[in-house]
Formats: C-alpha cells, structure tokens, sequence
C-alpha cells in the first residue's frame, strides 16, 4: 500500500509558533492568524520543547496529548495538555532548526497522533526529520505552501515532496520506513547486496572488542577488499561508509551530498525509552513471529531509569508505574531474543553487587567496551558520536530506524558533507574541550544552522595533544553542533587507550585517515591558545560566552557534574582536582548549595575507587550518584525542581526543562566545581587567585 493519492484538503488549520505566547493562544482558541501577523517565530524549538522527557514513557496514543507541553515561548508554556489535539491543527509553522535536540521519535510521533500531517519551518535537524519521514509525517522548508493554504488550494503529495532525495520521497509515499521496508527490503538482509563489505568478519570483530583480549586488525572490521584504485581522495568518514554502503532500490550506486542511502552497522544499539516502541512497531509491521538480523550485534542498555523514584517530574506526573513497566518490556524483550543487556543499578543494588556488574550510560559503554577504529556504530541517542573519538562513524537514529535495522540490518542515513575543524596549538590548563565546544557552539556559521548534517573531523596539532576522554567530549556535542557525527582519525593515542582500557591490541591500518586533497565544505579553525573557560547561557548551548565577559553575578543553586559527555575518567580527574585544593585551602561547599557527581560507568567509578577520590568527595559534602543518566535527561538527582533555581552543570546541552523548570548553565567540569566552592558562576583560576587573596576564607 503507498500514499500516492494522499493529499492535504482545504479548510487547513495551521498553527504558527509565534515567539509571542499570546498569538499562540489566540491561535488555540480558534482565531486563525496569517504569516504576517503571526509576527517572528520561534527558532531551535527543541525536542525536549515539543515532548518533555518525563512523559516518554508513553508510546501509545496518549502521547498526542502531550504534543508541546513543554514549548517555552517568553518565559510562559502556552500549550497545554491535549491542547495542540483539541484545536485541530493540520499544519505547524516555525522558524529555523526546528526538532534540535535528542533522538526521541516520540516528538514527531506525538505530532502525528495530535492530528498534525504537515510541519513547515525554516529549515530542520537530521534525526528529527527522518523520523518524522519514518513514521509518515510530512516536513517542508517551502514557506510558499503557506499561501497556498490560505487561498485553500490542496496541497498534493507532489507538492509535500517537492525538493526531497529520492529516498526520502519513497518512504514517505510508502507511508512510512517500515512499510517501505517490507516492500523493498523484505526483511531479509541477504537480500541486499554490499559492494565491499565482508559480512563473515563482523563476529571475531565483535567478539574481540568485548573480551577486550583478542588480537583485532582492520580486516577483520571492515572487510579487506581496498578502495578502488582511481577513487578521488576522501576523508576517514567517507571511506568507512563506502566499506558499509548497501545496494538497495531508491539509493545511487555513487552517493553524492544529500543521497540517501543504507550502510551495515557493527554494532546497534538501543536503551529502555526506545525498545517497547521499537518492538510495538515490529508487532504492527510483522506479527508477533520477526527475526533478528545479527543479534550478537545489538546491545541493549538500561541507563534512564536508575532514579526514577527520585525523579521529581516524574513523580510530580504520576509515572512511576510507567517508567518501571517500559524497562520490564525491555528486559522481557531482551531475554526473548537473546540480547546482551546493560543494566544500571541503584544506590542499594550496589551495595549488594559483587563487582561483577559492567554498566553505564549507554554510548559511553560502548566506546569503553565495544566501538573499535574503522567501524559503524548506530544508536538510538542523539550522542552515539561519542564513539567516534575512536575513528569510527557512529550516529545516532530514532525507533523506526532502529527497529527496521533490527530486522534487515539496514540503517538508513544521508551522504553528509564534511567539515574539518583544525585545531592549532595547545589548550591551557584548566581550558577543556567542553570550553573548545562552548567556544564552537557560539560562532555564528553554527548559530546559523551551517552545520545541521555534517560530519565534524577534527584534526591538526592540537587533537594530538587531547586524551581520547577529551577528544569523545567533541565528537558526542557533534550533536548540539547539529551534525551527524564527529571523528577523530586513529593514532598513537587511540592504540594506548584500546589497550590500557579494553586490552585490545589494535593495529591502524594505512587507509585509516583522511586523504591529503580530500575535499570538505567548510574548514573550521581554532587557535587553542586564545581559548578560556566559556559558559552556555540558560536555554540553548550555543548561548556562550567566556566566563571573564559575563558582567553579572550569577548565584548558584545546584552544581551537577556527570553525564556521557562529562561522567568520563579525565572530567572525574579534573572535579577531584578542584574539590582536593579546595579541601587543602579550608574551603566548604556554601550552605544552600547542593553538589552532585554522577558517574558516567561503572569503570569510571571504580577507578576514582582506587585512586581515593571517593574520601575528598565524601569530605566535601558531594552526593555521589552510580553511573546512568540522571539530571541531564531530567530523570534523577540534580535537576531543579523550582524555576528559581539555577544550575551549573556540565551536561551537553540546555534546553528548556532539560534539566527540571530552573535555569541551566553549561560549563566544563573545572569551571562546575569551582562554581559550587564559590557558590557562583566562577573559573578554577578566579577561584584560586580570589581565595589565596582571602576573598573566599
């Protein structure tokens, strides 16, 4: 069954996301406004804006009656519950970057079920807009639809297709991935021929990474067939993708930029808010008898729900019977298909534990365990790039994605272009690459929306100098940068963590890097030198600026350091660092401020075991918190529960009600714990120059 017949029929209610919340409620109670009048539009609505975290765990219908109860527009939430589903909107109007954010396809999907068929903005992330193709919801970037609509002309399915890939173009007239996928892909990855990859040699790849004993070569990860010999120069991304392209129909045998096409991934894998929707659309698509394709392949996380009991929105919403019966359905899922699974533990569960437990967030568990140079790794989070600091491709998709990949094996993803970011010369002490991303984020060719898509290569001098824990913290905020992915190429570095982490003894083969004249889009570069420790204003990561320009004061509430991008060994390393001078000097954490570390796995946590942090943590009055996502997601400890709180945290991203409804500042792990010594926003460096000249005694 296709769609070609669908079309979109006069009268159409189209609801304009004003930044004025009062034009959007004018809007919901009936007055139907023209473009001008709707006046500027909200850009960078978020996913976190458009469903809340707190209600995932809903994968039904009732999602619809969620759909943007957390759109902030001036300080004020104008949609309420079931209010986008009431008022009958067809159509959605915003500005630029709309859907930045997580991977959560329950944002289109609660879209879809509010009644809405068609979003029109300026322009749109990637993991948002091929969701919403995957499930059947139309986007467009043509404003002139608009006038259209409001002459109540039809809008036809030429017409909501118009300027799309062809591959795009045939999921949505299929109505969606899966049905597109039962047409052409057959649930059978046989079926699809791979022009270079070796399939017989993912297994030893796979076992190899998770013994973390085995001897590992290039070949035995992507096949040993060379590039053709009179291929044009091409970056580390590209030549990783050719080995793992998949022929199949709607997808160019020579994919060029914006071509849609199918790769074989080494690893998927997949985490609780994700799996019961994943395998609801199975049982819809296939019945209850499916396969898997490669199940050794496909791991499974519990990370989002250690501390759901301590969740205050989840609480506040009632959903803790909720978030218990969605982990109950992955863990039944995971047993009847034989997944390997990854399971968080709550503080009393670890006192119970005798060590054998092997957890933690779920794309930091899979660069400390599993990714390895020269792979495809594909994930349902929106920071699956945390693994390419190790030199592989790795990226994050939404449920329909990952549920047609399970089956077929196929992940679908659009050829990128590239962009190089140089980095020259060395960082400062106390500088880190989450000041190095802060700093990226504020420029105004990101600001712009230039690289929503895009792969991130990160090279020169200075990449050299940055440990791989460093190197994962700019390749997962690939995400925040809009990009598909970040990579870092394989080097001496690369091999030393591989082995002193996972005892894997890992040769780089000469095809590993990116060619002298391959080409890229854009050339990024970044003196290291001139670098300071930066903060993220409350509401959007790239609201940053160095700490020394804030002219105000900002008091503190709450000090949050943990997270995939900042619960690594070094980010522990540097929190240590603070909170031991701070110790040494006779310093206290302010009365009314809280501090909060959050481990981002469990070898994380036993090595700050071992090197003693645990006692200067202790002193200092910190909670510690096991390894999960926790105030980041907004599903634990850390998270505010008043507006009027303020927050430093060094989470990756901001967004409104990310963190719980106070104000979110973003900061490195340094600047975090400084911040809560002082009880105010406040670098490392001010902190010591201001105590040692009795301002802080």
């Amino acid at each position: 069954m296709t769609m070609n017949n669908f079309a979109l029929k006069a009268p159409l209610r189209v609801l304009y996301l004003s930044q004025n919340p009062a034009l959007i409620g004018r809007q919901l109670d009936g007055e139907a406004l023209s473009r001008e009048q709707a006046g500027a539009l909200r850009d960078d609505v978020s996913t976190d804006e458009i469903t809340p975290v707190h209600i995932l765990s809903h994968y039904d219908d009732t999602l619809g009656d969620f759909a943007h109860t957390g759109l902030r527009c001036e300080g004020e939430n104008p949609i309420a519950r079931r209010a986008l589903r009431q008022a009958g909107f067809q159509v959605l109007v915003a500005g630029r970057r709309y859907g930045k954010g997580s991977s959560r396809e329950h944002s289109p999907t609660a879209e879809k079920l509010a009644g809405v068929w068609l979003v029109i903005a300026e322009s749109f992330e990637r993991i948002y807009r091929q969701n919403a193709d995957n499930i059947g919801l139309f986007t467009s970037t043509d404003f002139g639809l608009l006038d259209r609509i409001e002459r109540g002309e039809t809008i036809t399915l030429v017409d909501l297709l118009q300027g799309r890939e062809p591959l795009a173009a045939s999921i949505l007239s299929a109505g969606g991935l899966l049905l597109w996928g039962q047409r052409f892909l057959n649930g059978n990855e046989t079926s699809l021929t791979n022009a270079r990859l070796s399939h017989n040699t993912h297994s030893a790849a796979g076992a190899a990474s998770h013994t973390g004993t085995a001897h590992t070569d290039a070949a035995a990860l992507c096949g040993s067939e060379p590039l053709l010999a009179n291929a044009a120069p091409q970056t580390l991304f590209e030549k990783i993708l050719h080995r793992h392209r998949l022929a199949a129909p709607h997808t160019p045998a020579q994919p060029q930029a914006g071509d849609g096409l199918f790769v074989q991934a080494d690893w998927r894998f997949i985490h609780e808010y994700y799996t019961g929707m994943a395998e609801t659309l199975l049982r819809g698509a296939l019945g209850e008898d499916f396969t898997l394709q490669r199940p050794k392949q496909i791991l499974v996380f519990e990370d989002h729900t250690s501390y759901v009991e301590e969740s205050p929105a989840h609480v506040r919403g009632g959903l803790i019977a909720n978030m218990h019966a969605m982990s109950q359905a992955q863990r039944d899922f995971a047993a009847r298909h034989g997944l390997r699974m990854h399971r968080t533990l709550t503080d009393a569960e670890v006192l119970q534990d005798d060590g054998s437990n092997v957890a933690g967030i779920s794309h930091a568990m899979v660069a400390e365990h599993y990714a390895l140079p020269g792979q495809v790794v594909v994930g349902t989070d929106s920071h699956t790039p945390h693994s390419g600091a190790l030199g592989c491709v790795a990226f994050g998709v939404g449920t329909t994605d990952m549920a047609n990949a399970f089956v077929t094996g196929a992940v679908r993803v659009r050829w990128p272009e590239c962009v190089r970011v140089e980095l020259q010369g060395r960082l400062h002490a106390g500088v880190t690459a989450k000041d190095l991303m802060l700093h990226l984020l504020a420029t105004p060719w990101i600001r712009e929306g230039h690289g929503v898509g895009k792969v991130f290569e990160f090279a020169g001098e200075g990449i050299a100098q940055l440990s791989t824990d460093e190197r994962a913290t700019l390749t997962n905020m690939c995400a925040e940068l809009g990009g598909l992915t970040g990579i870092v190429a394989p080097d001496a570095e690369t091999v030393r963590f591989l082995k002193e982490r996972r005892g894997v003894d890992f040769l780089i083969e000469d095809w590993m890097h990116s060619n002298a004249k391959a080409r890229y889009a854009h050339h990024i570069a970044v003196d290291l030198p001139s670098l300071q420790p930066m903060v993220a204003r409350p509401g959007d990561p790239g609201l940053g600026l160095a700490l020394s320009a804030l002219k105000e004061r900002v008091k503190i509430d709450i000090a949050y350091g943990g997270s995939c991008t900042a619960g690594k060994r070094e980010d522990f390393d540097h929190y240590h660092a603070v909170l031991a001078w701070g110790l040494k000097q006779g310093l206290k954490v302010p009365e009314g401020v809280q501090v909060f570390l959050q481990y981002g796995t469990t070898a994380v946590r036993d090595y700050c075991r071992a090197q003693g942090y645990d006692q200067t943590f202790a002193a200092m009055g910190v909670r510690i918190l096991q390894p999960s996502c926790g105030a980041c997601a907004n599903c634990g400890p850390g998270s505010s529960t008043d507006a009027a709180q303020v927050t430093v945290s060094a989470i990756n991203r901001n967004f409104p009600g990310r963190s719980g409804p106070g104000q979110v500042w973003l900061a490195s792990p340094p600047t975090v714990m400084a911040s809560a010594l002082a009880g105010e926003l406040l670098s490392f460096e001010d902190l010591q120059r201001r105590t040692l000249a009795g301002e802080h005694r």
